[in-house]
């Protein structure tokens, strides 16, 4: 399996042995993975961070918001009033 050119969409920039990666550089690259490999590339894709296939090190940067499941944007930890706060 390899990935496919729809997989690697605008808005991620993914760095290569810190290098910005081409897209054909990626598929190519792509083509020696193993299933568990590529499940790990796309999965990082998605979330963003550093990790490592075969030796070579990526860096994923998403750009944009971050979104619940439900595709919103998440509104962060609600704070509560309780017996250890003051009003």
């Amino acid at each position: 399996m390899s990935l496919k050119p729809q997989t690697l969409r605008k808005g991620t920039t993914i760095i290569l042995d810190g290098v910005v990666a081409e897209k054909q550089e990626l598929l190519e690259l792509s083509e020696t993975w193993n299933e568990k490999e590529e499940n790990l590339f796309r999965k990082m894709l998605k979330q963003g961070g550093k990790f490592s296939i075969q030796g070579r090190k990526f860096i994923v940067e998403k750009k944009g918001e971050v979104l619940n499941s439900k595709g919103e944007k998440d509104g962060g930890i609600i704070k509560v009033p309780g017996l250890d706060s003051a009003f």
